[in-house]
């Protein structure tokens, strides 16, 4: 009798063990954190039900870990990442992007990667790292710079049998144009099979590497297929740009991330405008796949379909978070679907099979532009159903009252500028993106619960985009076109910054001389990226305007834009429309978390997300705050998230957006929480970097469970 029962005993453990590997993408939410967005599916949300309702209030802190690297003089360094746990291992980033894995349980480091690469200083972000294992192969794999190394996951040492040493060119399949272009990666690939798909993040100005999409082995790091997201001569799509764009046009990235339906062998991405982002002269016609969500072979990168959500983009509406795959009831019927939440407050429901809407869209008709050169789409797509979770226009009534003096100060600095609807197209007399540039729904991306329930955070920031001629007099200084075209967009046309990330350029003599500068320039440093697409000549000019150098070459009077004769608009920079006391200038809310049930194409409730302690003691009700970083939803009946410019980290109820805890967090948590279990213990842990709208630096990862 024994023989038959461990037999049988020990067929049912191998069919067990079968099961949970096939399925491994629907079971890696409920005791681990395997993937940046929890799984496969991006769905951010965990099963776990340890922590409740009724327990949340009691949630402590379990364990701090401190990398040690934040830029605390400058505060400009962040954290971005999501951590991934695998087997009671937590893999996570720092501020200056080295990798590092600590007991999951204790916080306590294993290891660290502190790895340095050319041009890593660049868009000094990073949102997480990417684990693929094998049998006793285990590897992290994550950007650094213009690479993709391979670490062994055990020790964090290089595997120098991937690529060369250890790593791989992110500019690997772009063609030769790319090589001087500034290629990172802030989002970590995602693996199907033994491939890792990777996107990219590229300069959104006239001067950009194509966005395309790249598989690379896993063990090997050779270069598998490649997706060409601006289209080749002869492929779909190709007619919906000038003949020579593939040539010549860069972006359309997928610079947020992508998720993979591993039963359909598919992953989806969403993609970015094309560059430059507010004028597209050069560019004319539909664009595709820009704006895209694409669904593509995983094992070949061939398009299986593809939904455009901007025609031709000047709006820089990139789509900011990688498509959520779920199940909803829809018309009675379970349907598998790719929801996509977009800057402009929007969310798309897609059949997963076929890319067709599940809700109506309209093709509305909206303004046509009045810049030299520019052809502005005449329609663009916009979901009837669910409503948008962010208001979708700033109009008069609207105006920021909190005192006279704002209301006065608004409303003068409100007049001339275009607003009432959206998709105004950018303009010389200035234009009102609303909502902005970061959304809406931003980076952080959305958490989808399996009852069919989406819960997105969202920003209600009015920006203000103002276009500059860069063309000039023949005897201008060609230092000032030169900066216009390659630097205002972030530091402003007057050189004064944007009061956030990018710096004042002014008076800065006593701290750099012009070689200082140029280096800058050269290699990137922290937000800047390289700009080694500019000869040592150019790089030189914007370097003595920059330091008010009067010093000029003869060759300097004659033409000035001979370099890009086809962009003739910059812009004044990333301008948020604020109050003198750094309010924004629209009426609250200013942030808010939104449940929408995606079964009906309804918002289930929107409450605040944030505050200002200030206005709060003066007794005005809660207005929410600019936020980034995403929330997660878990089986205990909670949303966690941090994100706001307050600096906490708090649970809602999911059913009705009750605040039922909050933390003060050491800065402020611009980054999505994962949720994960060891030794039947559940944690929750959010990385702190700060760094973002004005507030202090930090280096923390803090992980929080019940006594």
């Amino acid at each position: 009798m024994r023989l038959p029962f461990l037999y049988l005993a020990t067929l049912m453990l191998l069919v067990t063990s079968c099961k949970f590997k096939s399925t491994e993408s629907k079971l890696s939410h409920s005791a681990t954190w395997r993937i940046k967005g929890g799984n496969a599916e991006g769905t951010q949300y965990s099963s776990l039900n340890q922590i409740t309702k009724e327990n949340v209030s009691l949630l402590k802190l379990a364990w701090e870990y401190k990398s040690g690297d934040a830029d605390t003089a400058q505060n400009r360094s962040q954290i971005q990442c999501n951590p991934i746990i695998v087997d009671g291992v937590l893999y996570a980033t720092s501020p200056t992007l080295k990798a590092f894995a600590l007991e999951a349980a204790t916080g306590k480091q294993l290891w660290k990667f502190e790895g340095s690469d050319e041009g890593a200083g660049g868009l000094g972000v990073n949102r997480g790292v990417t684990y693929w294992e094998e049998g006793d192969d285990k590897r992290i794999l994550y950007s650094l710079g213009q690479h993709l190394y391979a670490l062994d996951a055990r020790t964090g040492k290089r595997i120098t049998s991937f690529g060369t040493d250890g790593r791989v060119s992110l500019k690997e399949g772009l063609g030769e144009r790319a090589a001087d272009l500034m290629v990172v990666s802030n989002t970590p690939g995602v693996i199907y099979k033994n491939l890792i798909i990777m996107g990219s993040r590229v300069n959104e100005g006239p001067i950009a590497a194509p966005g395309y999409l790249r598989a690379y082995d896993v063990k090997t790091g050779k270069l598998a297929w490649v997706f060409h997201t601006i289209p080749h001569p002869g492929e779909p799509g190709y007619e919906t740009w000038p003949e020579d764009a593939w040539k010549r046009i860069g972006g359309a990235n997928a610079w947020s991330g992508m998720s993979v339906d591993h039963q359909r062998g598919l992953v989806f991405a969403g993609t970015g405008s094309a560059s430059f982002d507010f004028w597209g002269g050069n560019r004319k016609g539909q664009n595709l796949y820009a704006n895209c969500i694409l669904a593509l072979n995983a094992e070949t990168g061939e398009r299986k379909w593809h939904f455009q959500t901007i025609h031709h983009d000047l709006w820089d509406r990139d789509l900011p978070a990688s498509p959520v795959l779920g199940t909803i009831t829809h018309e009675g019927k379970q349907t598998d679907v790719v929801i996509q939440t977009t800057k402009s407050g929007h969310v798309y429901v897609l059949n997963r099979e076929t890319g067709a809407t599940l809700f109506p869209v309209e093709e509305v008709p909206v303004p046509k532009s009045d810049l030299e050169g520019e052809e502005s789409w005449p329609t663009q797509p916009i979901p009837l159903k669910p409503p948008p979770f962010a208001r979708q226009v700033f109009t008069k009534e609207m105006i920021n009252k909190l005192t006279p003096e704002i209301e006065s100060f608004v409303t003068e600095k409100f007049k001339g500028l275009k607003t009432g609807e959206q998709f105004i197209p950018p303009s010389k007399e200035g234009t009102i993106i609303f909502p902005g540039f970061d959304g809406g729904a931003e980076w952080g991306g959305a958490s989808f619960d399996p009852t069919g329930t989406l819960y997105v955070n969202s920003n209600e920031m009015p920006w203000i985009l103002t276009m500059v001629d860069v063309r000039m007099k023949e005897d201008a200084w060609v230092g000032i076109s030169l900066y216009r075209s390659n630097c205002a967009t972030c530091h402003g046309i007057d050189r004064g910054g944007d009061g956030h990330v990018y710096p004042p350029l002014r008076n800065l003599q006593s701290k750099f001389n012009k070689e200082s500068v140029k280096k800058f320039m050269l290699t990137g440093k922290g937000a800047m990226p390289a700009f080694s697409h500019l000869s040592d000549k150019d790089r030189d000019a914007i370097a003595r305007y920059i330091l008010d150098l009067q010093e000029r070459t003869p060759e300097e009077k004659k033409g000035v834009f001979e370099r890009h004769p086809d962009v003739i608009y910059s812009n004044t920079g990333y301008i948020r429309f604020l109050t003198p006391e750094g309010y924004p200038a629209v009426e609250p809310p200013w942030g808010t978390m939104n449940a929408i049930d995606l079964n009906k194409g309804e918002i289930k409730w929107q409450v605040p997300l944030g505050e200002y302690k200030e206005l709060k003691e003066k007794g005005i009700p809660t207005t929410g705050t600019e936020n980034y970083g995403g929330p997660v939803a878990t089986g205990g009946g909670l949303v966690f998230i941090a994100a706001s410019r307050d600096e906490k980290f708090r649970a809602f109820d999911k059913d009705t957006g009750k605040i039922l805890w909050e933390y003060e967090l050491p800065v402020a948590g611009y980054a999505t929480p994962s949720v994960y279990e060891v030794d039947g213990k559940q944690f929750v842990v959010i990385a702190c970097g700060g760094g973002k709208s004005g507030t202090k630096s930090g280096d923390s990862y803090l992980a929080f469970s019940l006594p």
